[in-house]
């Protein structure tokens, strides 16, 4: 049974995502705030958090940054859940953090969907890790590998929601010049990302996509 922590400062919404989670067979563990997510995460190591931007007196951001940036917690993926329409910046600073960027409101076969979708990528990707390890190749290209394979998945998505955001694909929408130049480059670097990992799979000779 995976475990997921639920970090939000409204115990109303920790309450909400508690009972659709456990109605879909998860266990969870519920934080009201950041402070106290950084807390039980001492003792307590989730496969996935869900977390919220909105919070006080400790935000998502710097909730997100300290997890990140603490070695015993950076491996734990983190999916930000939130009300909060997102801007080219921060698709930009969260894309090397996140695992996904869900807005709120969301129905329970959404919310499940991309649970199970988080947390098989990371079983593909751990098995490619363990085949290409065993077949002797360079740690560096194997890390190269892990962090391409879902840092593209993550960043094609943030795309996504900016495109929907700022309704790119409508010719009459009036979209700024810094927010279509910010998001034309995010696309043209998923680009050269995923020609250079298609050299990595060639050289580590693997045959399925982690990405399907």
């Amino acid at each position: 049974m995976y475990t997921i922590m639920v970090v939000d400062d409204s115990s109303f919404i920790v309450d909400v995502f508690v009972t659709m989670l456990e109605r879909g067979g998860y266990r969870t563990i519920a934080t009201y705030g950041g402070q106290e997510c950084l807390d039980l995460l001492k003792t307590e190591k989730p496969d996935l958090i869900l977390l919220d931007i909105m919070m006080e007196p400790m935000d998502g951001r710097e909730t997100l940054e300290r997890i990140k940036t603490n070695p015993k917690t950076r491996d734990i993926p983190v999916m930000m859940l939130t009300a909060k329409q997102l801007t080219p910046e921060e698709a930009q600073e969260y894309g090397i953090y996140i695992e996904d960027y869900v807005l709120k409101p969301i129905t329970h076969r959404e919310l499940y969907d991309v649970i199970e979708h988080i947390l098989q990528r990371r079983t593909r990707i751990r098995l490619d890790v363990e085949t290409a390890k065993a077949a002797g190749f360079d740690q560096r290209i194997i890390d190269e590998y892990a962090r391409l394979s879902k840092s593209i998945e993550v960043n094609n998505r943030l795309v996504n929601i900016l495109e929907s955001t700022y309704n790119i694909s409508d010719s009459k929408a009036r979209v700024g010049d810094e927010i279509a130049r910010a998001i034309k480059n995010m696309t043209m670097n998923i680009s050269f990302q995923e020609e250079r990992l298609g050299q990595i799979r060639e050289e580590l000779q693997l045959t399925s996509d982690p990405s399907q």
